[in-house]
């Protein structure tokens, strides 16, 4: 049976426009700057730059916009209103805009751009050495597109003899392609074209210069390289029935090596992002100054030419329907523009707000750079120092940079969760790891500390921690286990 009834029930929306501030506030200084270039290009009505004699509230659109329903009352000649004169000069020809007082001297010279060889196309050039047949040939670069960035061709001979035959119509067996890949891993860097990691270890090993360490570095990682990984030394010292300044030459040989033959192409490293500090933190005369990036801060107001169309429709007696339209376009971009300026005022003050409560904080351990004066402090700390939600906080956090006089930091490393000492005290988890990575570098290397081990030394040291606490923080450290930084 169908039924009506009425319901009420309170519920939180988020407008567009406060989804927007969210994500403008979220945006870190380089991805802002993109943001408001975009914005610039959809609105015309916007503009960089300070303003001359205009204050920014002098337009109201709010007005003489609610007659648009009365369209077919309104008769107006449409040159009575010239819109078109207001808008851009695009048909301007352009010798009348260029400017021909430079000399030869002024000339604008800029650095052309490298073209690098990329690391395939390397391999490729390479292949030009050999002598093979044009279905050698084939093969030889199919097997370099093989490889991936890091040197490594990751799929077995018979997926390959497939693919070839499926893809490229190139028909051949495994043991044609086998004696191709031989043919890959002469190339250079040494070890490129490897399977897995043993395979390109020993691939560089036999092409360096045979000596004593290098024959019984070679040995171990063919033959044992089980145990060479897992660190069983002793076990590799009564194999070989060898002494440790023997063993220890061999596994110096086998650092030497790079795992990674691709990675250490110059054109295959990704281009380095510097990274652009928000926020900038100076001690003056002993007291913290707090400045915000001025990129973060544009000058932006709302087009003249824009406002003077929207005041030449509101003065006119008459309006016809073409011009309503048009002047309907002006009013929507120039309440978008104002609105966007607003928005851009709002996230710079929400940033500021939020890192000089992070500052004031912390101000210890910005005064003199000492990590262990960190404090605790989670995002609960500042939103409600600042009267802010949660998550407002986590987005400045999690994205954006402050320079210090202590190097360059990511804002969220600054939070930590409280722990309490021997004294009852509450100490950042920060100071614990820090504590933490001094101890384990500090450790004998044969005898590597273990959890439990380490768990004894911070208790002594007042901070009583459990061994899986340890455990976990090691991780965070990116630290391997006690086994693996054992040392000969």
């Amino acid at each position: 049976m169908l039924k009506q009834n009425l319901q009420l029930k309170l519920s939180q929306k988020l407008s567009p426009q406060q989804i927007q501030l969210m994500k403008l506030i979220q945006l870190p200084t380089q991805a802002f700057e993109q943001r408001l270039k975009e914005e610039m290009v959809e609105n015309p009505a916007l503009e960089t730059g300070k303003e001359d004699e205009y204050e920014k509230d002098e337009y109201d659109t709010s007005e003489d916009f609610d007659d648009y329903d009365d369209y077919d009352n309104d008769r107006i000649d449409a040159d009575e209103i010239n819109i078109d004169e207001y808008l851009s000069d695009d048909e301007i020809p352009g010798y009348k805009t260029q400017a021909n007082n430079y000399s030869d001297d002024d000339e604008d010279r800029t650095m052309p751009f490298a073209a690098p060889v990329s690391f395939h196309q390397n391999l490729i050039e390479q292949l030009n050495t050999f002598i093979l047949t044009d279905e050698e040939r084939e093969i030889a670069e199919f097997l370099v597109g093989s490889i991936d960035d890091m040197g490594y061709i990751r799929r077995s001979i018979p997926d390959i003899v497939d693919d070839m035959a499926f893809t490229q119509g190139i028909y051949t067996d495994e043991k044609t392609t086998e004696r191709i890949l031989h043919v890959i891993h002469e190339l250079e860097p040494s070890g490129v074209g490897a399977r897995d990691l043993q395979e390109c270890l020993l691939l560089q090993l036999k092409h360096k210069t045979p000596t004593a360490s290098v024959e019984l570095a070679t040995d171990i990682i063919e033959h044992q390289f089980d145990a060479f990984t897992k660190k069983h030394y002793d076990k590799l010292l009564q194999k070989y029935d060898i002494s440790q300044d023997q063993l220890r030459a061999a596994i110096d040989e086998i650092e030497r090596l790079n795992p990674k033959p691709g990675g250490s192409y110059e054109s295959n490293i990704k281009a380095v992002e510097h990274v652009v500090p928000d926020f900038a933190i100076r001690i003056v005369d002993g007291e913290l100054e707090l400045t915000l990036n001025g990129r973060n801060a544009p000058e932006l107001h709302v087009s003249k030419d824009y406002q003077e169309m929207l005041q030449t429709y509101k003065d006119s007696r008459d309006k016809s329907n073409a011009q309503k339209d048009a002047v309907q376009f002006i009013k929507q971009k120039l309440d978008s523009a104002k609105w966007f300026i607003d928005a851009i005022r709002q996230r710079q003050e929400t940033l500021f707000v939020t890192m000089n409560a992070i500052m004031h904080y912390q101000e210890e351990y910005f005064l003199d750079g000492d990590e262990a004066k960190l404090k605790p402090m989670i995002l609960k700390d500042i939103a409600d120092m600042i009267g802010l939600d949660i998550s407002t906080v986590s987005r400045v956090a999690n994205s954006k940079y402050v320079e210090t006089p202590y190097g360059t930091k990511l804002i969220k490393e600054f939070f930590s969760e409280a722990m309490k000492n021997d004294q009852g005290e509450d100490v950042s988890t920060i100071e614990i790891k820090k504590i933490l990575e001094t101890v384990i570098s500090e450790e004998d290397k044969r005898k590597p500390l273990p959890d439990d081990k380490l768990a004894e030394i911070l208790k002594d040291k007042g901070y009583p921690i459990a061994r899986r606490t340890i455990a976990k923080y090691r991780e965070q450290l990116d630290i391997p286990v006690a086994r693996m930084r054992k040392k000969i």
